[in-house]
C-alpha cells in the first residue's frame, strides 16, 4: 500500500491586531480592584499599548512581505492605529475621567489628512481632529490630553488641533490645507453626531460652487511641490510621497475627485465617467505599488524617509522581489519599475482633468488656471491640414479615425503641434494611447514619416517639449525601439541624476537652448563655433542616440555607434552625415575624458586627440555635443571649471587640424585672458597687474576659468601686502552645492598629499582640485570640495579649518598619521556601489612625464592615500588631474623621479602599480553591485 502526501504550501502570514474593546479589557483585567486613574494604571495601560503597538507593525511586515500588496499594509496599519486610538479614548472616557451625568458633554476624535485616507506607513503622521460641541469642558481637556500624552509616549508624530465645530467650518473656508484635511476626515471615536454635522455642514456650506476655486489651489500646490523637488519624475533618487508621479499625486487626484464629484472611493469615479475600468485598476495598481515601496521603506530604516536614496535601492529591491537579470541589477529593475508607475500616474492625472475640462467646461477659472491656459472652447482649422484643427486651444482630431487612416498621422501630429506650437487636447492623446498598436514596422520604415521626426528632432524652437510629449504618450518608444529599451532606465551610479531617456531629452533641449541664442555665458565656445557648422542637424541626432545603447552587455559608445550607422539612413541622412553622427556618438564621451585626465598643455596630449579626431568640423561638433552632453547630466554638474578645461583642450588641438590657421592662436588665447583679468583688478596699478601676470606660467591662462583667476589675483595680492608666505581663500558656490578652496604657498613636494590630509580630517569630499605652480617657486592649487552643510556659513568654518590645518602641516605644528579616520557621510553614501580598481603607468601620453592614472571607488581620504603613497615611492608630482564622477574617482598624476627622469624601468612601474593598487582597495567588498562592473 502506497501512502501519498501532498505538500501544502506554507500560509501567508496574515495580518492580526486585537480591538479597542479588547485591549481595554486586558488593561482592566490586569488591573484588579487598582484604581484606574493611578498612575501605576497608565503606567500599566501604555504598556499594553506599546506591545500592541508592536505586535501589529510586526504582522502588518510580515504580511507586507508575504503578500507584496502595499496599500493592504497601509491600510493595515492604519487599522491597528484606529484600534490604539479608539482603546486610549475609551479608557480615558469611560474609566479614567467617566462623568457621572447621563448626558455628558463629550467630543469626537476624527482622523484627518493621510490619516484619514485610512492609509498609514508605519513612520506617518497621525493628524487628529478633536470637534468640541461649543466650547471646551474640563472634562474634555483631560481627555483630549490622555489620548494625546499616551499618544506622544508612544514616540508618534502627531499632529493634532482642538476645534470646536463653528471653528472647523470657519477655518476650512479660508484655509485651503484645513479644507483638504476636512474633506478626508474620518470618525474614530465619541459623539458621532457631531462628526456627522460637521460633515453634512462642510459639503453644503463649503464645496458647493467653490470646486474650481479648490482645484486650481491643489494643482498650484502640485506645481509648486514638483518646483521644489526637482521637476521631473525621472530622477535617479525619488521621493516616494511628494515627487512627481508620487503618492501625493495620487492623494491630489482623489482629492480633486472627492470634491467635484463627491465621491467616497476611487472605485465610484467609474460611475461618474471620469476613469474606465482599465483606468481605476491603473490607479489602484500605481497606488498599491508607491504604497509598497513607502512602507518597505519605513520599514527598513526604522523612520519616515520618503527618498529612494541609492543606500536603500539595493534592499528595498531584494523586499520587492527583484533580483539581478542579464546586465541589469536588482536595484535598477526596481527603480524602472518605479518610473513606469511615476508615468502611469502622469496620465492619469491627464484623465481626470479631462474629465474636468468638459464637465465644467463652462467655468473660464478651472479652464483657465487648471488645464493650462486653454483659449476658449472655439475649434478652427489649420491652415492646409484636413485632419487636424485646434479645440479649445489644443491640437486635435478632425475625425475619431484619422490615425486608422493614414498611420503616418501618429508623427505627423506632434510635428505639426511643435510648429503650430500647441499643446495636446487630452482627446488627441488619448487616441495617441488607443492606436500604439499602428506603430509599426511598416510605420518606421515609412519615409515620410522618417521626415516628419527629423523635423521634429532638429526644430530648436519646440523638440524638447515634443519629444517628451512623444516620450509620455509611448509613441517614441515603438517608433524608435531602441528608444524603448532605454525609457525609465536608470544607471546605478551617483553621477547621473535621471534615468537615460530624460537624458537624452534634455541634451537635445540643451542644444537647442543654444541655438535659440540661450546659455552665452554658461557655454560661450558653443555661440562661437555653431555658425561655422555646416549641418547643425547631425548634432540633434547625435545627442539624441549617444547613450542610446546604455544597459547592455557591451561598451554603450560602440553599440550606439552601431544603432546610428542603421537609424541614420532611415531618417534620409547621407552616408557622409550618417558616418559623422555614428563617430560622434562613438567618441561622445572622449573630449570631456582627456580635458578632465590630462595635462592639456602637454603637447602629446592634443596630438593624441587630435589623432583621433582628424578634422576641424569634427572637432567642433565634439566640442559641442560633450558641453550639451555634461550641462544635461544634472544641477550643478556642468561648471565654469569643466567649461574652461574644454577650452582649453580645443584651442590646444585646433590648430593642429587647421595647419596652424585658426582665428585665435594660443599666443592671442592668453592674451584675452590677461586683458580680461586685468579689467576685473579695479584699484590695481599697471605695473602691478604687469607684474601679477609675469609670475604665472602659460598654462594657468589656458586652464583657469575667468571667476577664479580673478580670486587668484586678490588672495596673491592681500598675502603679498602683509608679506604673508601662505594664505588661503573660500568660494562658496551654493548652486552648484560645492565649496572652493584655494592655496597659495611656498611649493613643496608633499603639500597635495598635505592638503587632501586636512581635508579629510575636516570630512571633505574632493571632487575635483586644479594644480599650479608660479616661476617664482609658489604653488597656486584650488580644491573643490562637495558641499556638507546647509548653511554657507558652516561650510565656511569647515573651510577656514581646513585652511588653518594646511598651515600647520606645512609649518611643522601638526603631523599627519598614516591612518586618517574612514568613517564619514561620503563613506556612507558609496558604500553600496562598486568601482572596478584600476591603476595605468604610462610613457606614451607624454614627452617629459610617466602618467599614472588611477581609478576606483571614491571614498574620503583617498587623495590624500594617494598622494603619501607617490610621494614614499620619490616620485614627484608636474601635475595632477582630480576628477570625481558621483562614486567613481579618476586621478591622474603626471610624474617624474627625483631627478626629473621618466619611469623606465618596468620592475619599478610594477611596484608604482602594485602600491597604488593596494590603496584602492576597500575595506569591505560589495557583493550585490560587483556582480557588473561600472
Amino acid at each position: 500500500m502506497t501512502i501519498v502526501t501532498t505538500k501544502q504550501a506554507p500560509k501567508k502570514p496574515k495580518f492580526e491586531t486585537r480591538s479597542a474593546r479588547d485591549i481595554v479589557s486586558d488593561v482592566l483585567g490586569a488591573l484588579g480592584d487598582a484604581p484606574v486613574d493611578s498612575p501605576a494604571a497608565r503606567a500599566l495601560f501604555l504598556e499594553h499599548i506599546k506591545a500592541n503597538v508592536a505586535k501589529a507593525r510586526q504582522s502588518a511586515e510580515a504580511e507586507l512581505l508575504g503578500s507584496g500588496r502595499g496599500t493592504r499594509c497601509a491600510q493595515n496599519i492604519c487599522k491597528a492605529e484606529d484600534e490604539i486610538i479608539r482603546a486610549t479614548y475609551m479608557f480615558a472616557a469611560e474609566h479614567v475621567y467617566k462623568s457621572r451625568e447621563k448626558t455628558p458633554h463629550t467630543i469626537t476624535i476624527a482622523a484627518v489628512g493621510g490619516y484619514g485616507r485610512a492609509t498609514l506607513a508605519p513612520g506617518s503622521d497621525i493628524d487628529l481632529l478633536f470637534i468640541l460641541p461649543a466650547k471646551q469642558t474640563p472634562r474634555g481637556e483631560k481627555i483630549t490630553e490622555y489620548v494625546l500624552y499616551i499618544l506622544w509616549d508612544l514616540r508618534q508624530k502627531v499632529g493634532h488641533a482642538v476645534r470646536t465645530l463653528d471653528d472647523c467650518l470657519k477655518m476650512a473656508k479660508t484655509d485651503m490645507t484645513v479644507r483638504t484635511a476636512t474633506l478626508e476626515a474620518r470618525y474614530l471615536a465619541g459623539d458621532k453626531s457631531l462628526f456627522t454635522t460637521m460633515v453634512s455642514r462642510f459639503e453644503q456650506e463649503i464645496m458647493v460652487n467653490t470646486g474650481p476655486e479648490f482645484i486650481a489651489a491643489k494643482m498650484a500646490e502640485r506645481d509648486e511641490r514638483h518646483a521644489a523637488i526637482g521637476n521631473t519624475r525621472y530622477v535617479v533618487e525619488p521621493n516616494v510621497k511628494d515627487g512627481k508621479g508620487g503618492l501625493r499625486d495620487l492623494n491630489t487626484l482623489f482629492w480633486i475627485g472627492k470634491y467635484f464629484y463627491r465621491v467616497r472611493s476611487s472605485k465610484e469615479l467609474v460611475g461618474k465617467g471620469v476613469f474606465s475600468r482599465e483606468e481605476l485598476r491603473l490607479f489602484e495598481k500605481a497606488e498599491d505599488f508607491l504604497w509598497a515601496v513607502r512602507c518597505h521603506l519605513h520599514f527598513m530604516t526604522g523612520r519616515a524617509d520618503e527618498k529612494i536614496t541609492f543606500e536603500v535601492q539595493h534592499d528595498l529591491a531584494e523586499r520587492l522581489g527583484f533580483a539581478n537579470r542579464g546586465n541589469m541589477l536588482a536595484a535598477e529593475r526596481l527603480m524602472k519599475r518605479y518610473f513606469l508607475v511615476a508615468k502611469d500616474v502622469g496620465d492619469l492625472t491627464r484623465i481626470i482633468c479631462t474629465s474636468l475640462e468638459f464637465a465644467h467646461a463652462k467655468s473660464p477659472a478651472l479652464v483657465g488656471r487648471v488645464l493650462e491656459g486653454l483659449r476658449g472652447g472655439a475649434r478652427r482649422k489649420i491652415r492646409g491640414e484636413s485632419d487636424f484643427l485646434i479645440e479649445q486651444g489644443r491640437i486635435n482630431l478632425a475625425r475619431p479615425d484619422v490615425f486608422e487612416e493614414d498611420p503616418v498621422n501618429i508623427i505627423k501630429v506632434f510635428w505639426l503641434a511643435g510648429r503650430e506650437d500647441l499643446l495636446f487636447h487630452p482627446d488627441a492623446l488619448k487616441a495617441l494611447t488607443r492606436t500604439l498598436r499602428l506603430v509599426d514596422k511598416a510605420l518606421r520604415s515609412n519615409d515620410k514619416a522618417n521626415a516628419y521626426f527629423l523635423e521634429i528632432l532638429t526644430s530648436p524652437q519646440s523638440v524638447e517639449r515634443i519629444l517628451r510629449r512623444m516620450n509620455e504618450s509611448g509613441v517614441l518608444g515603438k517608433f524608435v525601439p531602441e528608444f524603448g529599451k532605454i525609457v525609465a532606465l536608470m544607471q546605478f551610479n551617483m553621477y547621473h541624476h535621471y534615468t537615460v531617456d530624460e537624458h537624452l531629452i534634455r541634451s537635445v533641449g540643451v542644444m537647442a537652448k543654444i541655438a535659440n541664442g540661450g546659455l552665452k555665458n554658461e557655454l560661450p565656445l558653443t555661440h562661437e563655433l555653431l555658425p561655422t557648422l555646416n549641418d547643425v542637424r547631425l548634432l540633434y541626432v547625435a545627442l539624441f542616440l549617444h547613450d542610446i545603447a546604455k544597459g547592455r552587455n557591451e561598451d554603450h559608445s560602440i553599440a550606439g555607434a552601431r544603432i546610428a550607422r542603421k537609424f541614420c539612413p532611415r531618417l534620409g541622412l547621407t552616408p557622409a552625415e550618417t558616418e559623422t553622427v555614428t563617430w560622434l556618438v562613438e567618441y561622445h564621451l572622449l573630449m570631456s575624458e582627456v580635458a578632465q585626465s590630462r595635462d592639456i598643455q602637454d603637447p602629446e596630449t592634443a596630438q593624441n586627440f587630435g589623432d583621433i579626431v582628424q578634422s576641424p568640423a569634427r572637432l567642433a561638433l565634439l566640442m559641442i555635443l560633450t558641453a550639451c552632453d555634461i550641462r544635461a547630466v544634472g544641477p550643478g554638474v556642468w561648471t565654469g571649471w569643466k567649461g574652461s578645461l574644454l577650452r582649453a583642450l580645443y584651442y590646444a588641438t585646433e590648430p593642429l587640424l587647421s595647419g596652424g590657421h585658426s582665428q585665435l592662436t594660443q599666443k592671442d588665447r592668453i592674451e584675452e585672458a590677461k586683458r580680461a583679468l586685468a579689467e576685473k583688478l579695479t584699484g590695481w596699478t599697471a605695473k602691478e597687474i604687469k607684474t601679477y601676470q609675469d609670475r604665472q606660467y602659460s598654462a594657468y591662462w589656458l586652464r583657469a576659468d575667468a571667476e577664479l583667476q580673478r580670486a587668484h589675483a586678490e588672495m596673491i595680492r592681500t598675502a603679498d601686502k602683509v608679506g604673508k608666505p601662505f594664505e588661503g581663500s573660500v568660494h562658496i558656490k551654493s548652486f552648484e552645492s560645492i565649496t572652493e578652496l584655494s592655496f597659495y604657498t611656498p611649493d613643496h613636494p608633499r603639500l597635495l598629499s598635505m592638503i587632501a590630509g586636512a581635508c579629510t580630517l575636516g570630512e571633505a569630499s574632493i571632487i575635483g582640485a586644479q594644480v599650479f605652480s608660479m616661476r617664482d617657486g609658489q604653488a597656486l592649487d584650488t580644491f573643490r570640495l562637495r558641499r556638507a552643510f546647509t548653511s554657507d556659513e558652516d561650510e565656511r568654518i569647515r573651510a577656514l579649518r581646513i585652511i588653518e590645518t594646511v598651515r600647520d602641516l606645512l609649518q611643522g605644528k601638526r603631523y599627519l598619521s598614516r591612518d586618517l579616520p574612514g568613517d564619514s557621510r561620503l563613506n556612507r553614501r558609496v558604500k553600496p556601489f562598486s568601482v572596478p580598481a584600476e591603476v595605468q603607468v604610462s610613457n606614451a601620453l607624454s614627452q617629459k612625464f610617466t602618467v599614472i592614472e588611477v581609478t576606483g571607488l571614491d571614498r574620503t581620504g583617498l587623495l590624500h592615500d594617494l598622494t603619501r603613497e607617490i610621494a614614499d615611492l620619490s616620485l614627484t608630482i608636474g601635475s595632477a588631474h582630480i576628477g570625481t564622477y558621483g562614486e567613481k574617482a579618476v586621478d591622474v598624476f603626471y610624474v617624474t623621479d627625483l631627478t626629473g627622469s621618466k619611469i623606465e624601468l618596468k620592475a619599478r612601474q610594477k611596484r608604482i602599480h602594485d602600491r597604488l593598487m593596494k590603496v584602492l582597495e576597500p575595506p569591505k567588498a560589495v557583493p550585490d553591485a560587483a556582480k557588473r562592473a561600472g
